[in-house]
């Protein structure tokens, strides 16, 4: 199997958040919950069928447990493929969100940690912009627990595509904005060995590039549902957003963004048997 790449792309990070402000972050999500299942972006079909040729099994009929759902943009997507699909979630107000938009997915409170669920009940493990907010050396144990053999954990983030013109500058800004908290190194540090520092598993990387046009109220509403601006003053963010406003009017003077991602995904699949060393590629 591959590792990922080890230079600067842009990719969200598997290395812990400050610890400081890392619990903070994590939960002020729930105060914004319709905010990020209304305008945060989700993901293209070719994700899932990445998903399916790399554990060589098609997603219907599969068990597939989304930990760290939020308001369920990758777990609609998993549903509709035809998965048998449970999710876990920490957040009282990202689950209740949940609830209204899918009504017919269950989804328990827990977190990637100490999973509520059962040894061996899923052929799948999936983490859709949630992995950095676990703990990796307790996570993967679990995930391997929860796991059936042969089955696989998927952890995958939506990223800005750098090399865009726009982006970059829209990412420069926001670094500014927020001098001290280093965003780009949280953004560009992606190996594998911060997913799981344990060594259990080995992962295949694939990056998965798409885009979305939407209008400038939504791709702002999209920014403002990360977790650093949901920390940060209110009088801050709106400083920084009427002026961000007025740089992406000059780029998108119809006021329809063309928003491109990077989707990057890491797959570990465990062995067919339990105990039997993971193959090699």
């Amino acid at each position: 199997m591959t590792t990922p790449p080890t230079s600067d792309a842009p990719v969200t990070p598997t290395t812990p958040v400050q610890a400081a402000d890392r619990g903070v972050r994590a939960h002020s999500f729930n105060a914004a919950a319709a905010q990020y299942g209304a305008n945060r972006p989700s993901y293209p079909p070719a994700l899932f069928d990445a998903l399916e040729e790399l554990t060589g099994r098609p997603l219907k009929d599969s068990r597939v447990v989304d930990v760290g759902a939020g308001t369920g943009l990758a777990t609609a997507r998993l549903h509709e493929r035809g998965a048998d699909v449970i999710a876990v979630e920490p957040g009282a107000g990202m689950a209740t969100e949940f609830r209204r938009t899918l009504p017919g997915v269950p989804v328990v409170r827990g977190n990637g940690n100490a999973l509520p669920l059962a040894a061996h009940c899923a052929d799948l493990l999936t983490y859709a912009q949630s992995w950095h907010w676990t703990d990796p050396r307790r996570a993967v144990p679990e995930a391997l627990r929860v796991l059936r053999p042969g089955g696989a954990l998927a952890l995958w983030w939506n990223t800005d595509a750098l090399d865009v013109p726009w982006n970059a500058e829209s990412a420069r800004r926001i670094d500014e904005h927020f001098a001290g908290q280093n965003l780009s190194a949280e953004k560009r540090k992606f190996e594998a060995r911060f997913a799981d520092p344990t060594g259990s598993l080995d992962f295949v990387h694939r990056e998965i590039r798409w885009s979305r046009r939407v209008p400038l109220d939504t791709h702002l509403a999209n920014l403002g549902s990360h977790s650093v601006f949901l920390t940060d003053t209110e009088e801050r963010t709106a400083a920084f957003f009427a002026e961000e406003r007025r740089h992406l009017l000059a780029v998108f003077p119809d006021g329809l963004v063309e928003e491109t991602y990077d989707v990057h995904l890491l797959l570990g699949s465990t062995p067919t048997t339990p105990g039997a060393p993971e193959p090699t590629a």
